[in-house]
């Protein structure tokens, strides 16, 4: 065990972030903001999500809010990941035909396009759709790759959408690397949420495009009257994350807020890099039920935001996941019900096993968990899997141990 690492046996493994150095995160300040905002908002379908206020849950566990931003009705594609695609998109064919950031719409992009394009992308499921929804609404054509063990209601979500679908026989990570090179290999446009040496311009399109959300939530909570003392973000890549986190604390000022990153102990690239403070990849099968958070490789512009501005990390075990979603399906007293998937539903099963778990009352300490802590989670996708849903909600599939 590490100097500052905290283990409960078959829950979670926190740690302090050793490199907390609070900064600036440049791409994702006010104008930055305005930009994406305008553009997702002359989208078709587009709206605002809702950010509920889970009054009686939050009383249960001792603090005075629980805020919980509910990504199931984005466009109707029940996840968050939208946003990112279609803004890197619309970046990219900007940058291609001189438009810039303020003049982007679809009207205009569609417009400028004077030949076929194809775009492709690896994909867990939320991202690959978001793409797929991207490209049809541009008259396009996409290519999606996806991952081993993939569930069929996933891969038949991004063909309703007009795009092809290849599912490999590797993890998530291998089939990035074959999405890119096939991209390479026949001129396809690679649209990916993950960056490296040499490809960053489109992640970082992708992670502006999650601060709609940071955009919303702000006038959201400014209506309610409400700033967060503290706010959970899951992992996978980290580039949500980062995006989300490095918006809020453009706004609110690094020394408002505490942030926890949770993820998958099976896929917690994350948290292995903050226990040593440098990138750390994880090459195991990352078998998780959080399909969209079974990633080993950190995205490097993702990671130096919350590297410096995160202030700790879990490690969380799956039966986490299926609490939060029952938790959410079931409510409190007056509290909406909430659909969340296994990804989704992270954040609150964290913050329940935190409040309630005899072992974690030193956590909660070290985090400055109190009656006065107001905690925003993002819950990123609903029921994307319908029959591990149904297992979950139903059979008590994943009980805690």
């Amino acid at each position: 065990m590490k100097l500052n690492e905290n283990i409960i046996p078959n829950v979670l493994k926190s740690v302090e972030n050793k490199s907390y150095a609070p900064s600036i995160s440049k791409g994702f300040e006010a104008l930055d903001l305005e930009n994406v905002r305008k553009f997702h908002s002359q989208l078709p379908g587009y709206s605002k999500t809702p950010l509920h206020s889970l009054d009686a849950l939050a009383e249960q566990l001792g603090v005075k809010k629980v805020l919980l931003k509910d990504e199931d009705y984005r466009f109707d594609l029940n996840a968050f990941k939208v946003l990112g695609g279609s803004y890197a998109i619309a970046r990219l064919l900007g940058k291609k035909y001189g438009l810039s950031a303020s003049e982007l719409s679809l009207e205009n992009l569609k417009a400028q396009i004077t030949e076929p394009m194809t775009f492709t992308s690896a994909t867990d499921g939320n991202h690959g759709r978001g793409i797929a929804w991207s490209a049809e609404k541009l008259g396009q054509n996409a290519v999606i790759y996806m991952p081993v063990g993939t569930a069929e209601e996933r891969v038949r979500n991004i063909q309703k959408l007009g795009a092809e679908v290849i599912v490999t026989d590797c993890n998530y990570d291998d089939t990035v690397r074959i999405a890119y090179e096939t991209s390479q290999k026949n001129g396809w446009e690679f649209v990916q949420d993950t960056a490296w040496e040499g490809y960053t311009d489109i992640p970082l399109w992708i992670m502006q495009g999650y601060a709609t959300i940071v955009s919303e939530s702000i006038e959201q909570l400014e209506e309610m009257g409400e700033v967060p003392t503290h706010i959970i973000l899951q992992a996978g890549v980290g580039s949500m994350a980062g995006a989300i986190l490095g918006s809020f604390v453009n706004h609110y000022g690094i020394e408002r807020l505490v942030s926890l990153i949770v993820e998958p102990e099976q896929a917690d690239c994350i948290y292995r890099s903050g226990l040593t403070g440098e990138m750390v990849f994880v090459n195991d099968d990352l078998d998780t039920i959080m399909a969209g958070l079974a990633c080993g490789e950190p995205c490097t512009i993702g990671w130096d935001i919350l590297k410096d501005n995160a202030s700790g990390f879990l490690s969380c075990n799956d039966a986490l996941a299926a609490t939060g979603m029952r938790i959410l399906a079931n409510p409190l007293a007056n509290d909406p019900k909430v659909v969340s998937g296994e990804s989704g539903a992270i954040g609150v099963g964290a913050l329940h096993a935190l409040a309630t778990h005899p072992d974690a009352k030193k956590v909660m300490q070290q985090f400055a968990f109190d009656e006065n802590s107001v905690v925003y989670i993002l819950s990123t996708e609903g029921n994307t899997d319908p029959v591990n849903y149904q297992n979950i909600i139903w059979q008590g599939a994943y009980p805690s141990k």
